[in-house]
């Protein structure tokens, strides 16, 4: 039997605005990564940094 990955669903925030536009699932065994992307934001409707929260 294959051991389960200790794997927790997070959101991305977009810095400017504040809404949560995307999920994604990471690895928290040794904590969650501290992670920036630049993703499109539909409500700026442009490319802006987005931060990882949790739920």
């Amino acid at each position: 039997m294959a051991k389960s990955l200790k794997r927790e669903h997070v959101w991305f925030e977009c810095k400017d605005c504040g809404s949560r536009n995307y999920r994604t699932p990471v690895n928290v065994v040794g904590g969650v990564p501290k992670i920036e992307l630049k993703k499109y934001c539909k409500n700026e409707r442009k490319h802006t940094v987005h931060k990882i929260r949790r739920k």
